[in-house]
Order: C-alpha cells, then sequence, then structure tokens
C-alpha cells in the first residue's frame, strides 16, 4: 500500500468517517446521486463531523483538540483526501459506469444506515436492518409490486428516462460490488458468487432500498431533523470522496515510481552512502580467503553478519547448518549452491543486504518446514555490511542503502504529488471551527458503554439474545502425534 494511501486511511480512522457503513461482509455487496463538488468542505460540516466524533470518540477528538501537530496533519489529510476525489471527478473517473454505480451503492447505503441507526436508537441492540420484516422484503420483491423509487429515480421518470425494475438494479448493484471487491483483490479475480450470497446481497439491496425510499420521503416532508440530513449528506460526500480517492490513488503508480537509474544517481551524489572503500576491503579478505587463510578466523574477525553471535556472544565461525535450500536471499544462495564442498567463490557476491564471502561446507539431503524432503547445505559466510541507518529517523532501522533511497525518492515524489494535486484543485479546509469540548463525563460514559457492550451475551443472527446452552459439551480431542514421530 503506497504512503499516500495510508495517509487518507489514517485520516478515516481517526475522525471515525463512515464509521457506521455496511459493506456487505466484504464479499459482494439504489438510486442515489454523486456529490457536487469535491474541493471543499464548509465550517459547519467540519463541526458536524467533530460533534459525531465527539458521541462515537471522545477520547480521539480530546487529543484532537490538544495536539496542535496532530489537527494539522488531520487537516491536510482531509484536504489530500478532497483533492484526490476532485481530481478524479475533472479526469472522468465519475464518468465510468461502474464506479457510477458503486457511487450510487455508497449513496445508498450510507442514506439507509444512518437512517437506521436514527428511526431505532432508542430500541435496544440489533444488528444492522434488523428492525425491517421479512413481510417488508417478500413486498418489495413482490409481484406486479413498482419498485421503491428514491427521490433521483423519480426524478429520472419526470425527465423521460424510464425506471428500473427491481431485479436489473439489483443485477446492477451486484455486478458493481464484484467488480469492487476483485478490483481490490486479484486473488478473488476468478471467484464466482455463490448462490447463498446472492441471496444475502438480494436481502441486503431490498433493506438499503426500503430504508432509503423512507428517508426520502420523511427528508422531504420535514419530517427528519435538518441537522440529521446534513450529516447525512456529508457522510454521503466523505465515502464517496474516499472511494474516488483510492481510484485516483492507483493511478499515480508511474508518477512516484522511481527506478534503478534513479537510486544509482542519488548514491552517487551522496558519499555517505557510497561503499566503494567497503568493497575494497571485502576484496582484500576474499583473495585472503581464496589464498587458503583459516575462513572461519577470518570471519570472525571481520565479518558484520549479527547471526555470526551465539546469544551468548561467542563468535561462530560465520557458519550456518542445514540451510534449506530457499531459505537464504537468492543471490547469496545461487553462489553458495554453484561452488563444490571446500571451495570459497571466486568473486564477491552481492545481496541489498552487503558484500557476501562464501565458503561451501557440505551438500546434503534434510526436510523443509513442511516436512517435505528439501535439498540443504552448510555454508561460512562473511558479510560486509551495506546498510544504512536514516540519522534523521533515530527510531527507524538500519535498511539496505538501496531500500533506504528508493523509499526517500518515493516519499519526495510523493509528498510533491500530493502537493501539486492539493494546489491544482484549490481545496478549501477551514481553520477557524469550533472543536467541542470533552469532559471527563463523556469518556467516561464511554468506557462504560464499551465495558457493557464486552459484557453483552451472545446474539442469534437475527440480533435476539441466545438463551443459555447449559454446561459444555465434553469434546474428545485426541491428541496430535507429532512430526517424524
Amino acid at each position: 500500500m503506497s504512503n499516500l494511501t495510508k495517509g487518507l486511511i489514517l485520516l478515516l480512522v481517526i475522525l471515525g468517517i463512515g464509521a457506521g457503513l455496511v459493506v456487505w461482509k466484504n464479499k459482494v455487496g439504489g438510486s442515489s446521486h454523486i456529490a457536487g463538488s469535491f474541493n471543499s468542505i464548509s465550517k459547519e460540516e467540519v463541526e458536524l463531523l467533530l460533534s459525531d466524533l465527539a458521541k462515537i470518540n471522545p477520547m480521539a477528538l480530546k487529543r484532537f483538540s490538544q495536539d496542535p501537530e496532530m489537527k494539522k496533519q488531520q487537516l491536510d489529510n482531509l484536504k489530500q483526501l478532497l483533492a484526490f476525489a476532485s481530481q478524479a471527478q475533472k479526469e472522468g473517473l465519475t464518468n465510468d459506469p461502474n464506479n457510477r454505480q458503486e457511487l450510487e451503492n455508497i449513496r445508498a447505503e450510507v442514506v439507509a444506515v444512518n437512517y437506521d441507526k436514527e428511526i431505532n436508537k432508542d430500541k435496544g441492540p440489533m444488528p444492522p436492518f434488523g428492525f425491517i420484516t421479512e413481510d417488508q422484503v417478500k413486498e418489495f420483491w413482490g409481484p406486479g409490486e413498482q419498485p421503491a423509487k428514491g427521490f433521483f429515480a423519480s426524478l429520472k421518470d419526470k425527465m423521460g428516462m424510464g425506471e428500473e425494475d427491481h431485479e436489473v438494479a439489483f443485477q446492477k448493484f451486484l455486478d458493481s460490488k464484484i467488480n469492487v471487491l476483485k478490483s481490490n483483490n486479484p486473488q478473488m479475480k476468478d471467484r464466482e458468487v455463490t448462490e447463498e450470497e446472492k441471496t444475502q446481497a438480494r436481502d441486503f439491496f431490498a433493506k438499503i432500498e426500503i430504508y432509503e425510499k423512507e428517508y426520502e420521503d420523511k427528508a422531504s416532508s420535514g419530517e427528519l431533523s435538518k441537522e440529521f440530513v446534513e450529516k447525512t449528506n456529508l457522510q454521503i460526500k466523505l465515502q464517496q470522496a474516499q472511494f474516488l480517492a483510492k481510484l485516483y490513488s492507483e493511478k499515480l503508480t508511474d508518477k512516484v515510481k522511481v527506478t534503478d537509474e534513479d537510486i544509482a544517481k542519488y548514491v552517487s551524489e551522496h558519499p555517505e552512502l557510497n561503499n566503494a572503500e567497503k568493497r575494497a576491503k571485502a576484496e582484500e579478505v576474499l583473495n585472503r580467503a581464496k589464498a587458503g587463510e583459516d575462513f572461519a578466523a577470518l570471519a570472525n574477525e571481520f565479518s558484520e553478519d549479527p547471526g555470526n553471535k551465539d546469544p551468548k556472544g561467542v563468535a561462530q565461525g560465520g557458519i550456518y547448518k542445514d540451510v534449506t535450500k530457499g531459505k537464504m536471499v537468492k543471490p547469496f544462495e545461487e553462489a553458495a549452491l554453484a561452488l563444490e564442498p571446500g571451495q570459497v567463490s571466486p568473486n564477491l557476491v552481492e545481496s541489498d543486504f552487503g558484500y557476501h564471502i562464501i565458503k561451501l561446507e557440505k551438500k546434503g539431503e534434510g526436510k523443509d518446514a513442511a516436512g517435505q524432503p528439501a535439498e540443504t547445505y552448510d555454508v561460512r559466510h562473511i558479510l560486509f555490511s551495506t546498510t544504512y541507518k536514516d540519522p534523521a529517523d533515530p527510531e527507524g532501522r538500519e535498511m539496505p542503502v538501496k531500500a533506504y533511497v528508493r523509499n526517500k525518492l518515493e516519499t519526495e515524489k510523493e509528498k510533491q504529488v500530493l502537493e501539486d494535486i492539493v494546489k491544482e484543485n484549490n481545496v478549501q479546509v477551514p481553520e477557524d471551527f469550533t472543536v467541542p469540548e470533552v469532559s471527563e463525563e463523556q469518556i467516561q460514559e464511554l468506557m462504560k458503554k464499551q465495558q457493557q457492550q464486552n459484557q453483552m451475551p451472545p446474539m442469534s443472527p437475527d440480533g435476539q439474545p441466545l438463551p443459555p446452552s447449559g454446561p459444555p459439551k465434553k469434546i474428545d480431542v485426541k491428541p496430535v502425534p507429532k512430526k517424524g514421530k
């Protein structure tokens, strides 16, 4: 995952955007519309977002209000999110039929989920849409029943655009969900939807449509509060922005790609990363090993491999015993297995970790981690490490020079791309909004609710508490024999 995408996801997690959005178990799952402009968010919208966070996670809101750096970072992330969505819209990603359908799905889902929580908030625990009855779902799909239309579906009729049958609308919904799933997970490319999954999706789709229709009827008649409607519209905007931003971030791979030529050029311009002296020293030790000096003694004197010492710090002469083929990095293993027992590699072997001098001790047969027959070998090894620790990151770990440079250059390119996109889209995010105060009572109340939720009895699929099951049945568990026994 790129740093671009990570930043956007971090924003959503901390500010709690879309915390209640149902995605149909991340498997395969209306009428709606795409938010107009994504390049701005008003002061009132930010305050709505924060007021919602106060109810969901007052501790996070308290951190947000007290930590200026965190506040700045989250506002920057919000700008980036909106800029990416705006740029995606500019470049026509919203015109793609599948993307457009998913944006419509997002609106319908956000509306239905928020409406469900609002009208049923005082009725006790229940899974999403748990208060919609089977009779309502049957009526939705019933013969001769006209589709439950939302505002924009009705608008299509008035404009002479016709109406969609429920089955046609459901198929579009399902196809969109499957396409999104497969694009996010290549391993699902050839996955077929089972009949059971399709049935679940039909049920989910019907419930979304039922609640969306109710919401639009009540919103147009003024039965729903203005604040609730505005909050729902804001969540629609941010959820759609998240979807578009992810789509656009995937298009930027080439723009932030760092080539081997870029890395070589950077290293040549930074002497502290040049390993010429270390290579010369490694060549000198290699020549001594090839001349017949004690390899183990050379390893104990020169090797920078931390694995050359046992837990007590005693040097091991560079030996690795019973190494299973496939365990070591490719350049090291290929060089080792090209030798005959007793031979020293004629040349230095370079990997991301440094320069290796290798002596093969023996080849044999053993078993891999799965217990299958595998080629093994004993090898001695002297490492001249070329890893590098970023002096600007005291908490960072050492890493191969190429990896360090690649990461540094990619980060710089990503930062520049982000700045350019935000600037090009002139994203406006206010800074003079009011952050709700968080009391100690609110935090204690949240902790109390969380504790109560953790102590709730197990629920059945329809949301009902399961009855006591009595003492647990004894399960006869046979011991598993150890491998090789």
